[in-house]
């Protein structure tokens, strides 16, 4: 029985946008908003395909199982945090509400799986999907974000994104906790 490489394709992937966040920040941080956006957007394409590669080639492993989902929390905070900062030239900006909120879910996630996991032992968390469909509309709206801020155009499709983006925040963070809830009785 042969056992599956530590370094898959897969994380390989994982790995690779990983590294392309500091490419993305500092591409921001100059100004250079469309070679960001392809930055972010090569990032979302390592996504969908380690996912992808680890399915169908069998590569699913316990280092992508952990590292992928970094990975991700890792670009959207950065991504958020970068969006919401004054003084960089950004026409639109994601408000630090709707960040703190979004970063807020995040901790309370971790914070949750980790205390359950301390006090009753390792639980698998599968994702909801209501997690997935914010996760989604957040990486959406950190691309319209970054699309108009390359445009250098004010837009109301900004606003919407982030209305719906908080909705998603507060529904998908209650549904965690009533899953939550409901597996600890």
């Amino acid at each position: 029985m042969s056992a599956t490489p530590v370094l898959t394709l897969a994380n390989q992937l994982t790995l690779l946008r990983m590294f392309l966040i500091p490419a993305y920040v500092t591409l921001t941080l100059y100004g250079e908003f469309g070679w960001a956006l392809l930055v972010f957007l090569i990032a979302g394409i390592t996504d969908a395909l380690d996912g992808l590669i680890a399915r169908l080639a069998n590569q699913r492993s316990a280092l992508g199982a952990w590292l992928d989902p970094a990975a991700d929390k890792l670009l959207l905070v950065t991504t958020f945090v970068l969006l919401t900062l004054p003084d960089l030239g950004l026409v639109n900006r994601i408000p630090v509400w709707l960040t703190l909120s979004v970063i807020s879910r995040d901790v309370g996630i971790i914070l949750t799986v980790a205390v359950v996991s301390l006090s009753s032992g390792p639980r698998e968390f599968q994702p909801s999907w209501l997690g997935k469909a914010a996760t989604g509309w957040f990486i959406i709206t950190c691309l319209v974000v970054m699309y108009f801020n390359w445009q250098r155009q004010p837009s109301p499709l900004v606003n919407a994104c982030v209305w719906v983006a908080m909705a998603l925040t507060v529904a998908s963070s209650a549904d965690y906790l009533w899953r939550v809830g409901r597996r600890g009785r």
